[in-house]
């Protein structure tokens, strides 16, 4: 069901990441999309580690841009799910999540987690991975969200609400725009 959209993009001297790169981390999430009948389009783009650099290079609407953020919640480890333009607040997610204690997990804590995905692109489908998540409201506003699809170079784009009746998320208010704390 999935649609694919253009390649990655070269310019200059930069290298390409070649096929298997762009194309096997996602391998895992597109099955589980595709057996679930799921409407979804991938989008390649040019390889981008930061929210910002993503969403600019893959012409999504950074607030459309979900981040999944790792964490340890009582020491359990989970996903937060946030749009890009916003910042997570631990305290809040705590409190949502009625825990005694919320910190973020560093790469070296998750990336053996996710042996499919590059280093930081993981998606926001901890259902895939055993571990809870928490998606922030705001992202039940939009229509459509993007994400990782375990790559630095591929989004998927779905409904939001396809991915929560996938994922089934603990939804709640735990999120900011950096503007809106001093």
């Amino acid at each position: 069901m999935g649609l694919d959209f253009g390649g990655p993009i070269s310019r200059g001297r930069t290298k390409s990441p070649s096929a298997k790169e762009i194309v096997m981390p996602a391998k895992k999430l597109k099955r589980f999309l595709d057996e679930n009948h799921i409407r979804y389009v991938s989008i390649r783009h040019s390889p981008a580690y930061t929210a910002q650099e993503t969403a600019a290079s893959a012409h999504i609407p950074g607030k459309e841009l979900a981040k999944t953020v790792m964490l340890f919640i009582d020491g359990q480890m989970a996903m937060a799910v946030l749009p890009s333009t916003r910042m997570l607040d631990l305290e809040l997610l705590r409190t949502m999540a009625g825990a005694e204690s919320v910190t973020l997990a560093t790469e070296n804590q998750f990336k053996d987690r996710f042996p499919d995905c590059e280093a930081g692109a993981m998606p926001p489908f901890g259902n895939l991975y055993d571990m809870r998540v928490f998606s922030d409201r705001s992202l039940t506003l939009d229509e459509q969200i993007a994400f990782n699809a375990g790559s630095h170079a591929e989004l998927i784009q779905l409904s939001y609400e396809d991915f929560e009746h996938l994922v089934q998320p603990e939804v709640g208010e735990f999120a900011y725009t950096s503007k809106a704390r001093v």
